[in-house]
């Protein structure tokens, strides 16, 4: 089995400037109130970019899957949550009509946005964490930042509907041999970012 591998490179290095102090402003940031904590499981359905062949001339598709979620949540004010999110996203692409696997894993540290009006409350979400991808060949792990708009219909105080609307951005590398059998690759990200989005929904347990 290969060594699992981290990004790494110039990217990385600017990436990290950007999203390091935001990351940690909001962790130590956090004012978290004992009795105000959520447990939220989500299903949903992810629409997922092509890959590119080894000839970079040709695209491969890739399968939009279901994606399963589970988010922790606490109250960190009257308007906002602190939030880590975990996501995992079973999906293939087919290469000369071999189908191979390419699952991928997400986990990020959200601030969550409510905007409430009479019963109604809208949600923003913004987060930054890594992906794991995982093909029949390699993996690696990578940074990404999440960006989320949805809605929470209470149904009462501990218990809520939840839909979504979510986007992840990964930083990829075009050196990456996560789909490479020694020095034979069949594929390759088509550009540096590889896009996520998904449409979920959910319910919201506060206890």
């Amino acid at each position: 089995m290969p060594p699992l591998k981290f990004f790494s490179g110039s990217y990385f290095s600017k990436l990290a400037k950007v999203i390091c102090p935001f990351f940690f402003t909001l962790f130590f940031s956090i004012n978290i109130q004992a009795n105000q904590f959520e447990i939220t499981p989500m299903i949903g359905y992810n629409f997922s970019p092509d890959l590119i062949n080894n000839d970079f001339d040709d695209s491969l598709s890739t399968s939009n899957e279901p994606s399963f979620s589970i988010a922790f949540s606490w109250q960190d004010s009257a308007s906002g949550q602190g939030q880590i999110l975990i996501n995992y996203i079973d999906r293939e692409f087919i290469e000369n009509e071999n189908t191979h696997s390419f699952d991928t894993l997400y986990t990020h540290f959200n601030g969550v946005s409510l905007i409430k009006d009479n019963g109604y409350t809208t949600t923003v979400s913004l987060g930054v964490g890594t992906t794991y991808f995982k093909s029949d060949f390699d993996k690696v792990i990578a940074p990404s930042l999440t960006f989320a708009v949805g809605t929470r219909h209470e149904f009462s105080e501990n218990l809520a509907f939840i839909t979504e609307f979510r986007g992840y951005a990964t930083l990829v590398d075009d050196d990456d041999t996560i789909f490479c059998e020694n020095d034979n690759c069949i594929a390759y990200f088509k550009n540096s970012v590889w896009f996520d989005t998904q449409l979920s929904i959910g319910l919201a347990y506060r206890f």
